[in-house]
């Protein structure tokens, strides 16, 4: 099995991006651009969110404009993140009330959320030199968290994203939702279960792609796994 891949030199620790992670122009002229306009927004990689002994990571595609890269928590101010934490908290992954705020009191529960790019995109299409250049802190944050068990992947970018990072091949994997992928790695001793989910996104919750009740399955099933494994 090849190596993942490993984080580059920069001004950024080696397993997390900094607030002026220069690794990618295009996303650091958007920053520097949305810093110009926005000044009170948070506009810098956004941080993982939720407890390091987690045994769930939700892993997603990206910061919104409006929501993550401007409150600086993840899924946090915008439409996505109002179905997420709704349905995270159904099945005792998060306590507190949502209030779209990253100071609102929401406290994740055994879970764990961050993205497969830490930067906003502009029109939230990264392109793959970018999710490259981002790969290896998505392969520092599997490396730091030892209890994960189960990863939630919302959409086929982050799904992929979330194999490479473990140096496999996503053609080996096929993506649709709710299919569930036993994936292996040489930083684990035990297996990690992968689910599918169409991503939360207004687009697809707007069209029907994705419905609360099929949202609401894909946790219910994570929860089980999860209870399986106590």
């Amino acid at each position: 099995m090849t190596t993942p891949d490993r984080p580059r030199k920069s001004n950024s620790r080696a397993d997390e991006p900094g607030p002026d992670c220069p690794l990618c122009p295009r996303l650091v002229a958007y920053r520097l651009e949305l810093r110009e306009r926005h000044p009170d927004w948070h506009n810098a990689p956004v941080a993982e969110f939720g407890p390091r002994d987690a045994r769930m990571l939700v892993v997603g595609l990206a910061p919104g404009r409006m929501g993550a890269n401007r409150t600086g928590r993840p899924f946090t101010g915008d439409d996505a993140g109002r179905l997420l934490y709704a349905t995270l908290a159904e099945f005792g992954f998060c306590s507190g009330v949502y209030d779209a705020r990253a100071d609102d009191g929401v406290a994740l529960v055994d879970c764990r959320i961050t993205n497969v790019l830490r930067c906003v995109p502009p029109g939230n299409k990264p392109l793959p030199s970018e999710l490259s250049a981002c790969r290896p802190f998505l392969f520092a944050t599997f490396r730091r968290l030892k209890r994960v068990r189960l990863i939630v992947a919302l959409g086929r970018v982050a799904h992929e994203g979330v194999l490479r990072a473990f140096a496999l091949k996503p053609a080996d994997f096929p993506f649709a939702h709710g299919r569930e992928h036993k994936i292996t790695a040489n930083t684990r001793k035990r297996s990690i279960i992968l689910i599918d989910s169409y991503h939360c996104s207004r687009l697809n919750t707007n069209t029907g792609a994705l419905t609360p009740q099929m949202f609401s399955v894909i946790f219910a099933r994570a929860r089980g796994v999860l209870d399986e494994l106590r």
